[in-house]
């Protein structure tokens, strides 16, 4: 019955073909082809365990869940930087997690290089959930009983490496590709977004916007997983924003309200952090755009309030500094223009973080 059904459905499509009828087939990952979840869906659901446990913190507050909230684009919509250990400001943005197993390199200043070494970074940070040490974290755990017994999965127990790869094989299942541009871009559906949408893009490649955010015809990760210096980094360690309430980029209001004076928070120089080399102050890394109208707001520091104000920032050439990338340029866009770019942008949402969402809060089965 199962192979009738099979030569049906090749003659089916055979036909359509011959008739040069387009078929649209939904895939999960479609247009992210080269990401792939953990085969075992019993570690995958141990990291998630870890993901929502505030007992990773070191007073039992907070989680990694907190900073990234499902609902919110696995980012954190409310708040421009996070707020960690005892209310205390952390100095960037909370990214998003979705598609986060695609980066060869992980924080915006690229300082680690796997999802397994790069919990220690969070659970150690004081301004985060400033846990002493490792050893701390994996001996409280251990007096759980039921982590002690879950990570008897692994030969060797419960370890820092272990606690890596378990919350590792949970961020690296939430792929959310399969968006109405893939549908489009990849599978040739013309109905599946709109003609502005189409415009947008078309302002998209003709602006040079994919030199770093790639596009490709087999997939397209929306980043060149490389540094770039946009100018707003140097803005804010200069001080040209570090106490002002706010200022206007082309009629967008760019948040830059600080609670009180933090002197990392505006000296924040990006990639020189990891490296110390003096060419790379100011870079940050280019995050994808998948889902980018979900994980409001926006850049390193969370100043971007949507994405409108993006596009009126690099519209208008980002700030001068030192360094700045060569590509960042007067855009002169019109109101047309904008508005395409927007709809674009909106079309990079996956049809696939709802149920995302779902698996987080143990509402199905995966």
């Amino acid at each position: 019955m199962a192979m009738q059904i099979l030569v049906y459905r090749i003659f089916f499509v055979s036909v359509l073909a011959i008739m040069g009828c387009q078929i649209a087939v939904a895939q999960p990952n479609l247009g992210l082809s080269g990401l792939k979840p953990d085969d075992d869906p019993r570690l995958v659901r141990l990291g998630q365990q870890l993901f929502f446990d505030r007992r990773l913190s070191f007073n039992n507050t907070l989680s990694c869940a907190m900073c990234h909230i499902p609902e919110q684009g696995f980012a954190q919509n409310q708040l421009q930087t996070s707020v960690g250990f005892e209310g205390q400001v952390t100095e960037r943005n909370a990214p998003t997690l979705l598609n986060v197993g695609l980066y060869q390199t992980l924080f915006y200043d690229g300082r680690e290089f796997s999802l397994e070494n790069q919990i220690w970074s969070p659970l150690l940070a004081t301004r985060e959930m400033a846990n002493p040490s490792m050893g701390w974290v994996i001996q409280q755990l251990q007096n759980i009983g039921e982590y002690a017994q879950q990570f008897e999965y692994f030969p060797e127990g419960l370890t820092p490496a272990t606690l890596g790869q378990a919350l590792a094989a949970y961020q690296r299942s939430l792929i959310a590709a399969n968006s109405p541009f893939d549908r489009w871009y990849f599978l040739g559906d013309e109905s599946a977004v709109s003609e502005p949408v189409k415009r947008g893009f078309a302002h998209f490649k003709r602006l040079g916007c994919t030199g770093c955010h790639l596009v490709s015809d087999k997939e397209a990760k929306f980043t060149d997983q490389q540094f770039h210096n946009t100018g707003l980094g140097y803005h804010r360690s200069m001080g040209n924003g570090a106490l002002a309430s706010s200022f206007v980029v082309g009629g967008s209001r760019i948040i830059t309200t600080m609670e009180r004076f933090d002197d990392r928070r505006s000296n924040d120089l990006g990639r020189y952090e990891a490296t110390q080399d003096p060419q790379d102050r100011w870079k940050f890394r280019t995050p994808s755009l998948r889902n980018v109208a979900l994980t409001a707001p926006y850049m390193h520091d969370g100043t971007l309030p949507t994405l409108r104000s993006v596009i009126d920032f690099y519209d208008q050439g980002g700030f001068e500094a030192p360094g700045r990338d060569p590509r960042i340029r007067k855009l002169s866009l019109t109101a047309d223009h904008k508005a395409e770019l927007e709809g674009f942008l909106r079309s990079l949402t996956s049809d696939e973080v709802d149920h995302l969402i779902e698996l987080a809060r143990g509402e199905t089965s995966p």
